[in-house]
């Protein structure tokens, strides 16, 4: 069975790209064993989107209206990829 693969789509002329490439740290080591593959995706138009490569949203900063927290993601991508995986101080409140 194949891992799952996480794209990170973020705008280059925004210079998005620091930020997303902090988070894909954070979930490269959150989740290295969990993830076949973490893919950071230029694009445009104040992009900030994380998603699977068939299209399903993760996170989308345009619907959202705003950034999301590092924890956040975490716990959104954790019910998807690996639902009983404790993620130690990121589940607490």
């Amino acid at each position: 069975m194949s891992k799952p693969v996480i794209e990170i789509h973020y705008c280059r002329t925004c210079r998005f790209v620091l930020r997303a490439t902090w988070m894909a740290q954070e979930l490269l080591f959150t989740f290295a064993d969990d993830l076949g593959a973490l893919s950071l995706v230029p694009d445009e138009g104040g992009t900030f989107r994380v998603q699977t490569p068939d299209g399903t949203v993760i996170f989308d900063r345009k619907t959202e209206g705003r950034f999301p927290e590092s924890k956040e993601l975490k716990q959104l991508i954790r019910d998807i990829i690996a639902p009983g995986k404790d993620l130690g101080h990121s589940d607490k409140e």
